[in-house]
């Protein structure tokens, strides 16, 4: 049985649920950016910040703001391993509901944290689901389309996730997020609940994966059943090379945008244009989202893998000139930072139909998330370390910039060792 069994009213469904799904896990990616006021009001709350003034008292705020985007990125690269085990063992459709249900709940709960440890806890704990979203997501969908409508439709999953950033960015443009007033957020967080649960109830599962999981479990030698691994032969070199694909633009975004984020931020506070930051955040997003719509298009006209190399290409010229010889107050700064928004939106529309296309059904879902995200470790990383590198570098935001940029090269290379998936049977 293939995703060709499946109705045409049930397909539409599918493509409904994953996309809305992933619509809120980019309101959950949204979230992450408030890690500064959340930390600064919760540091103030539970008195952590007494004794601290000036400049001791904004790096203790940027240490625990970096802390708590490491807990979104550790939570969904464990997420995407979890869930995505659980995705080809249970079904994909009752892993994305558990997922979606998963993160909703959590994200609500952090709306009562009383302090910095509390909030890093609960979401990591949420962003578990984050990272199970996805791929089980992605997994339906591709399973559900025929190859010849799946990557147009699977690239519609990566414009659901920015999508769900510049909505949260356009909220926090109409009411900015304080130190005072932060947790509202948590609860706009939280409204997709209802999704995951009627996900459970009426959402149809794989006839792909329904038809494979009678041969989820292979022989070795002695005759004993062992499950399939991502990590082991045959697989171990697809998913190298998917994490590496993965990783570059995870690690751009994060490890290089990240920055100008930073950069306009305290550029923006200084000069007293708070409003500076959630612009360009805006920004970003609609052109990711044009990027994202048109990934599968262009992908279809000059091939998968030249895609890739020429979005790292652009996204690293780019990336340099911006770090180079812009700053977050010229006039034409946020046409830059579109450009690059356009290229990230590529990478992000790219993903959904090529990672699934480099695994077989039986571990498509684990593959695809071990792959997207995994990078969050290594991005995770260099988040992590932000207050030493503001400190090594003076508080040079561009020089920072200017250096993890330097990730897209590692992109241009890696689409080198990617096997053509373009006859890839997705019912296989």
């Amino acid at each position: 049985m293939t995703g060709e069994a499946l109705n045409k009213k049930a397909r539409i469904i599918i493509l409904v649920v994953a996309f809305l799904g992933w619509f809120f896990g980019g309101v959950q990616t949204g979230l992450t950016n408030l890690g500064r006021p959340a930390a600064e009001g919760l540091l103030d709350l539970a008195g952590w910040a007494e004794g601290f003034e000036g400049a001791a008292r904004g790096k203790l705020i940027d240490r625990w703001a970096s802390y708590l985007q490491c807990a979104f990125l550790f939570g969904a690269a464990a997420g995407g391993w979890i869930f995505g085990r659980l995705g080809d063992r249970i079904g994909r459709t009752r892993a994305l509901g558990i997922s979606i249900i998963w993160f909703s709940a959590f994200t609500g709960l952090a709306y009562f944290a009383r302090d910095p440890a509390e909030l890093f806890a609960i979401r990591f704990i949420a962003c578990l689901g984050v990272g199970g979203c996805w791929p089980n997501g992605v997994a339906l969908v591709s399973e559900a389309w025929s190859n010849f409508a799946r990557p147009i439709i699977a690239s519609m999953i990566g414009m659901a996730g920015n999508i769900g950033i510049f909505a949260f960015s356009s909220m926090l443009v109409m009411k900015p997020v304080t130190p005072d007033s932060f947790r509202w957020v948590f609860l706009v967080g939280a409204c997709s609940l209802p999704l995951g649960i009627l996900i459970l109830l009426l959402v149809p599962e794989s006839p792909t994966w329904l038809a494979a999981r009678q041969t989820a479990a292979e022989p070795v030698q002695g005759g004993a059943p062992r499950a399939p691994s991502v990590f082991r032969k045959p697989y171990l070199g697809v998913t190298l090379v998917g994490i590496a694909l993965a990783t570059v633009p995870l690690f751009g975004g994060w490890g290089s945008f990240q920055w100008i984020v930073f950069w306009a931020g305290k550029l923006g506070k200084e000069l007293g244009l708070p409003e500076l930051e959630a612009k360009i955040l805006q920004m970003r997003a609609i052109t990711s989202i044009v990027g994202s719509g048109l990934a599968a298009v262009i992908a279809l006209w000059i091939g998968r893998r030249v895609t890739y190399f020429v979005t790292s290409f652009a996204a690293l010229l780019l990336s340099q000139y911006i770090f180079w010889f812009t700053t977050p107050t010229d006039g034409n700064f946020l046409f830059w930072v579109a450009l690059i928004g356009f290229c990230n939106g590529i990478f992000f529309g790219w993903l959904p139909f090529f990672l699934p296309e480099l695994f077989e059904t039986k571990v498509r879902a684990t593959g695809a998330g071990v792959s997207f995200n995994f990078g969050r470790i290594f991005t995770a990383t260099t988040i992590f370390l932000t207050p030493t590198l503001i400190a090594h570098f003076g508080g040079g935001h561009a020089q920072i910039g200017r250096i993890t940029s330097l990730i897209f090269v590692v992109g241009m290379v890696a689409i080198f060792f990617a096997p053509d998936t373009s006859r890839r049977d997705m019912n296989k």
